[in-house]
Parts: structure tokens; sequence; C-alpha cells
């Protein structure tokens, strides 16, 4: 329930202060919000809460719950429903707004061009609203598509980018009046402040060596560069289109698809043990260690699951490529894997749609989470630190990182 104004602020706040309490910026947090809230509901209502007026327009009709995601934590705030109309607060929804207006913009482009209205009303129901008009959709479109745009072709000038991650997701879209599958190629790499970085974003029909090869180009000519380790699935188009349009980075196989394609190796009755015994050789303190436990486990799965062992001693180059780099930096890389992350909150937006009306309202709603994500990990706190990223860019650091790690280390 929002704050009555009898509660006096100063004394309410030395109360708050005094308690201690762990939560106590997110009851803050809770409280101005909340009063805020009121404040405008009054505005709009003509009157204050509770008071006569002849100038009163409207009345409160009791408050709706709403989770409120903050810095502070997931905040429960009580909004004012109105008897006449409705009230939202827009800055409560300021920093996911463009990606909500996508959305919207995508379900109401699927009415106008003819999908099924059963459908689209599901979909309105899930967003909660009532009704747009064309020109409505045609506005909201033209300002989204200038921003994903401009996001798209912008120079990539925070570079060197040392290290990025590779990867395509499938989505559904109608085109001459069946539904196909297209893929959705996406690139995120670390800057030279140490932030994570949404790359580029492209739509192709599918996942072959020739739309990697233009994606990657198209990078490389808006300014990505100093790339040292690429981290990707094993498809080989885009490994040949890494190899072509990037020479001297690295490539290092993603342990996560990979051990996807292991898992189909063994029974299901054992994929539990196989893949908690492969994750043990990510867990080494050092080169020299994950080296020799590769070995080991290979071994290991040599006498009950050949075929495994046999699939993990093929991949041992482009498994381990990580080593030629200081421990630091490959720990950093296997914790917090940007790229599974960003894939989750993709797929969370666009399967509310299920089937998009065409590529460009791909390109819209993905390109606005991807603007997003940018705009969120820009404002967090660094995801390497910058010595981390310098270090294997000068030659008496690589030489070091060769004696610290043994005859693996990098060449």
């Amino acid at each position: 329930m929002a704050v009555s104004d009898s509660v006096d602020p100063a004394s309410w706040f030395a109360e708050q202060i005094g308690a201690c309490e762990p939560d106590l910026l997110r009851r803050m947090v809770k409280t101005m919000a909340e009063a805020l809230m009121s404040a405008e509901a009054d505005a709009i209502c003509g009157a204050g809460y509770g008071e006569r007026s002849e100038g009163r327009t409207n009345r409160r009709n009791g408050y709706r719950e709403r989770d409120w995601d903050t810095r502070a934590g997931t905040v429960e705030l009580a909004i004012p429903k109105l008897r006449s109309g409705s009230y939202f607060p827009e800055w409560l929804l300021e920093r996911r707004r463009r990606a909500e207006q996508a959305l919207i913009s995508v379900v109401a482009t699927s009415y106008l061009l003819g999908v099924s209205t059963r459908r689209v009303d599901k979909l309105v129901g899930q967003l909660g609203i009532k009704g747009i008009s064309k020109s409505q959709v045609s506005q909201m479109s033209k300002v989204l598509d200038a921003q994903v745009t401009a996001f798209r072709n912008r120079e990539l000038d925070a570079g060197p980018y040392a290290f990025v991650w590779m990867d395509a997701l499938t989505q559904k879209v109608r085109e001459g009046g069946r539904t196909v599958n297209v893929h959705v190629l996406v690139a995120t790499g670390v800057n030279a402040d140490g932030h994570r970085e949404i790359l580029g974003i492209e739509v192709t029909s599918s996942e072959d060596g020739a739309g990697w090869l233009a994606f990657l180009r198209g990078l490389v000519a808006r300014g990505l560069s100093g790339v040292q380790l690429v981290i990707s699935d094993a498809h080989r188009g885009l490994v040949e289109a890494i190899g072509s349009t990037l020479p001297g980075a690295a490539w290092q196989r993603c342990r996560t698809h990979y051990l996807r394609n292991l898992l189909t190796k063994v029974p299901k009755s054992a994929q539990p043990w196989v893949a908690t015994l492969v994750r043990t050789i990510f867990d080494q303190p050092a080169a020299e260690e994950v080296h020799a436990q590769h070995a080991r486990v290979v071994d290991s799965l040599e006498a009950k699951h050949p075929d495994a062992a046999a699939h993990l001693d093929e991949t041992r180059g482009n498994l381990l490529a990580f080593t030629g780099f200081p421990r630091e930096i490959w720990r950093q890389i296997w914790s917090n894997n940007p790229q599974e992350r960003l894939n989750k909150e993709i797929r969370r937006r666009t399967d509310v749609v299920g089937i998009f009306p065409d590529r460009a309202a791909i390109i819209r709603l993905v390109g606005a989470v991807l603007m997003e994500q940018t705009d969120e990990w820009t404002e967090t706190r660094r995801y390497m630190g910058l010595v981390r990223i310098e270090r294997p860019r000068r030659p008496a650091d690589r030489a070091r990182s060769r004696r610290w790690w043994g005859p693996h280390g990098r060449p």
C-alpha cells in the first residue's frame, strides 16, 4: 500500500536508519517510488487522496501489485488504480522501453500482415495492450528501426576487442506463404575498457560459410580489430570464416556446445558422470595441469565409452586453446559466458512472438534487446580488468606466460 501523507519523512528515515536492516535500501526505494506514484495519481484526479474538492475529475480505485527490478533488488510496488481510465508511471518502464516498444510493434505488425487473429489476441493480452492504431504502429516502427539501424552500423571504435564470442539462434518467420527457419547471427566482444559490447547482428537464410563470412567482413569493415581469441561452436563455415577474416586470432571451441555434442556419444545413464568428468578439465589451476587432466579423462573414458574418448582426444587442440592465455583470463571466460546468458535473454523475448511476420520484425526486436543489453553492460562494472586484456598483447607477457604455464603456452 502506498505511504499516506501523514507519515513524517524525517522520523521515518531516522527509524529506518536505527533499525539497521539489510533491506533498508530496498524499502527506501519502495517508499519513495510509491510516494511519487501517489502524487502523480493525485495530479491526474485533480485532488489529493481522500480530499473533497470541486476540481476533482477522477477517483482512486485501490492498487495493483507489480514487481520492479532495481539495483537494490526486486521491489514490490503498489500502483494506484483509477475509477476512470488507467494510470501507469512511464518511468517504471524506462529501463526496458526500447525492447517493450519493439515487442508491441512486432505484435501489431503481425496483425496488420494477416497473422492468425486468435494468436495475435493472445500475444496482445500477454503484453496488456487494449488496442493500437495503424498510425501508432507506423510511427513506433520508424523510430525503432532508425535506432536499431544506427546501432547495427555504428563504428566499432572502442577496440581493440581481444575476446569475441559468436553464436547463431534459429527463429521462425513467414515468407512466401510458408513458415521457414532463419538464423540470427550475433557477435559479442570485450572492448579496450574491459566492458562487454554487442558487436553486430545479422539475419541469414542459413548458417553457412557464406553468411558467416559476410557477417565477419562487415564487422572488420566497421572497425573490429585486435582479436586474440574467438569462442564459438564448431560450425565448419564459421571456423573457416574466422580464419579468413581474423588472421592471428586463436579459435576456442565453446565448451557448452562441445559438451552437448560429446554427451550424444554415451548412454543417457552415463551422461551426468561424463559431464562432471569433462568439467574437471577446465577447473585446473594451470595450463600444464589442464593438459594432464585432459589425458586422464581420455584414459578414463577409453574402457567404457571409446567413442567419447576418441572424440575428446580429437578435439584436444581446439578445446584447450584457452591455455595459451594467463589463468586469470580463462577463468573469467569460463565462469561468466556472456553469449549463453545473452541467448537466454533473446529467447525470453522472442518466444512471446513465436513466428515473426518478416525479417525486419526480427531485426527490430532482437536489435532492441541487444541495444539495451549493451547499455546495461556499459553501466555495470568491467567484465575484465585492463591489465588482463593488455597482458596477452605484449611480447614480454607472452614470454612470461610460457615460463609460467610451461610448454603449452601460446606460441
